[in-house]
């Protein structure tokens, strides 16, 4: 089989890959659908080829296959799989960490924060960018009957990032929520928050994502390169500040005015990765007495969660799906997101 690898300074090949056979504990998904994220750009733009140096994840001892957003079917059990625990065809998600599995964090479906060490797919272990992915059976996530891949792909990173980070936030109708870049994970926070009761004001560069997060429920889009972010959300909030903000970019001019947005007793939480960033801790927190909150995607169960809460309220995750490619497409496809003006790209596959 064909799968994407990244080369880093913007360049990716597809290579030529054995297909997977699936060991003890371990199932193949034939993915149907693999997304985009914005996190596949770190390696996807690191200097000479570092890809997951470029996240802090270590090396990964080889040519990875990309894609960190799987979605498909259960195409094969390996020995000790049972069959009421993953049988053939059916529809899934994968939680895409590996990590001990007897930790408190891996037994608690939190495998990204196994002290023991873990494997990341799509960015240290074989991901979801060609047709067959190896993974335990443990990360199978159910997909509901009434999502479709394309979306079940979108709720396994970006979008089931921003439900983990409104949830750490404790998003409700009674907070006015800045949430700073409305890309895949910026635009999903816009509609979940929305259908959470939040009143949302969403930041962004570029004109098409500004647009965008309108249609997904923002009562008023900022560029910040036209106003000062801080004083524009200060002048919505009659001079308070918002009760919660969340950065989803990573940019550190982005997390210091998502801190000096909030108002007094003002709740903060960083999803993107990103640059250090600076602060005044006196003036900027202390003082003001910010909680602040830092997510790192989320658990098995809360990715199962999110689909049900989209499932439930009728949410169109769909609209944020704005391109589509197959998996030769790959080098024009992350050209197009590499700008940074669309909605959510994913890779689909044949039935």
């Amino acid at each position: 089989m064909r799968g994407v690898v990244f080369l880093g300074d913007r360049k990716l090949e597809l290579r030529e890959f054995p297909d997977p056979t699936p060991g003890p504990g371990e199932v193949i998904i034939a993915i149907k659908a693999s997304g985009m994220c914005g996190s596949d750009l770190h390696p996807y733009r690191a200097s000479g080829g570092s890809a997951t140096a470029a996240l802090g994840l270590g090396g990964a001892g080889g040519p990875v296959i990309a894609g960190h957003e799987p979605c498909g079917v259960v195409a094969e059990r390996g020995p000790g799989v049972l069959e009421t625990e993953a049988p053939i065809g059916q529809r899934v998600m994968n939680h895409h960490y590996r990590g001990c599995g007897r930790c408190k964090h891996c037994r608690a479906g939190w495998s990204q924060l196994c002290p023991h060490g873990f494997v990341v797919y799509g960015m240290t272990g074989h991901g979801a960018h060609a047709p067959f992915m190896k993974v335990p059976a443990g990360t199978l996530v159910p997909l509901p009957d009434e999502l479709g891949f394309d979306e079940g792909a979108a709720i396994s990173c970006g979008t089931g990032t921003a439900y983990g980070a409104l949830k750490r936030l404790d998003v409700s109708g009674r907070d006015t929520l800045a949430i700073f870049g409305q890309g895949p994970v910026g635009l999903s926070a816009t509609m979940l928050a929305r259908a959470m009761g939040a009143r949302v004001i969403a930041v962004d560069l570029a004109p098409e994502r500004r647009r965008l997060a309108t249609e997904f429920g923002a009562e008023a889009v900022i560029d910040p390169r036209a106003a000062d972010p801080v004083a524009a959300l200060r002048d919505l909030t009659r001079g308070e500040g918002v009760e919660a903000a969340v950065d989803c970019t990573g940019n550190p001019e982005a997390r210091i005015a998502a801190v000096r947005s909030a108002a007094t007793w003002g709740r903060v939480c960083f999803v993107g990765e990103g640059s250090p960033t600076t602060f005044d801790v006196s003036q900027d927190l202390i003082r003001r007495q910010l909680t602040i909150h830092a997510s790192w995607t989320f658990s098995s169960l809360g990715q199962a969660e999110c689909a049900r809460f989209i499932v439930d309220r009728k949410l169109p995750l769909r609209r944020l799906l704005t391109h589509r490619f197959a998996l030769h497409q790959a080098a024009e496809a992350y050209r197009l997101f590499d700008t940074q003006t669309t909605g959510k790209g994913v890779f689909v596959f044949e039935e």
